[in-house]
């Protein structure tokens, strides 16, 4: 089956990572199919990782996010390592 065949509305889709320690999320992308941004999610997944990012959940949508980095956890010292 042809996933981006399923995007009628020509929606990019993006990687969203969630992150438990720091607690964020953060959203890559545009790609112009499921595929694209499938082939391109380990590059994003092996930085966290270099980071000590800990709890890593990947999931892939169609969509467009309004915010890239969501910081969910501000009081903690992991705050600069949301940070852009």
């Amino acid at each position: 089956m042809n996933i981006a065949f399923l995007n009628k509305s020509n929606t990019p889709y993006w990687i969203k990572i969630k992150t438990t320690q720091p607690k964020c999320i953060y959203y890559f992308g545009p790609f112009d199919n499921h595929q694209e941004a499938k082939l391109n999610q380990n590059g994003y997944m092996e930085d966290l990782i270099e980071e000590k990012a800990l709890g890593i959940n990947i999931e892939i949508n169609s969509f467009k996010p309004t915010i890239l980095t969501i910081y969910e956890e501000f009081e903690s010292g992991f705050f600069n390592k949301c940070k852009n």
